[in-house]
């Protein structure tokens, strides 16, 4: 899995700040800006997360690259509606020999069942290829490739999207793979939107875990997880 950072707003807390100090001002954004400490825009930011008025955290937005994740993953990921995305298109796209396929940890290191898994892939790509040779067009050839089908994505959300899919994807009954991504972005996220993404991540960093009789025996500690985690 890798992910790029490909693009965010600049200094993202500050315009988070004048955001907020707007409604209540007679001065211009452009003034507010320019006026604000770095200590007074941290303690603006602290009170609005705190106080939940989180609308003026949607002025900072980030732009990620995500390449080597599964049609799965990415199934799982525009479920979340705020957010802007575009994806390599199998329709467009003839993968021919180079489709990679990810690989789940529990089949790969089970021998056996990795050695089926790769069977299996080897025989989609072979009946994938007859088919572009007999003249069928790639947007119906797609229709044997598998959910492990390795994919690319763009994809871009605010803040307050993202604090959203920190915490129900970074939590531990979350899948694998897309658990995985979230915390490679969140570390990725936090020192540049430091004070809005503080104690960003699953639910039990914050408060009570709302899983019920499915909550972890022994939940992640912040210490454990911040910028250790993947």
């Amino acid at each position: 899995m890798r992910i790029i950072l490909l693009a965010h707003t600049p200094d993202p807390e500050r315009a988070i700040a004048t955001a907020a100090r707007l409604c209540y001002s007679p001065s211009g954004a452009v003034e507010l800006a320019e006026k604000m400490t770095d200590a007074e825009v941290k303690k603006l930011i602290k009170f609005i997360v705190a106080s939940g008025h989180h609308s003026t955290i949607e002025h900072a937005s980030f732009t990620f690259a995500i390449e080597g994740i599964s049609r799965a993953c990415t199934h799982q990921l525009v479920r979340h509606r705020l957010a802007s995305y575009n994806q390599q298109s199998q329709r467009y796209v003839k993968f021919d020999q180079n489709l990679s396929f990810i690989v789940p940890p529990e089949i790969e290191k089970n021998p056996e069942a990795k050695d089926l898994f790769i069977e299996l892939q080897g025989e989609i790509m072979r009946t994938y290829c007859q088919l572009l040779e007999l003249g069928i067009l790639a947007e119906d050839a797609r229709y044997v490739l598998p959910n492990a089908a390795e994919s690319k994505i763009i994809v871009t959300m605010n803040a307050r999207e993202l604090f959203h899919f920190f915490t129900l994807r970074t939590c531990e009954r979350a899948q694998w793979e897309i658990r995985e991504m979230a915390w490679k972005m969140l570390n990725m996220v936090r020192p540049l939107c430091s004070t809005v993404f503080e104690n960003a991540g699953p639910y039990c960093f914050r408060g009570p875990c709302p899983e019920g009789k499915f909550k972890c025996a022994r939940p992640p500690k912040k210490s454990e997880m911040y910028e250790t985690a993947y």
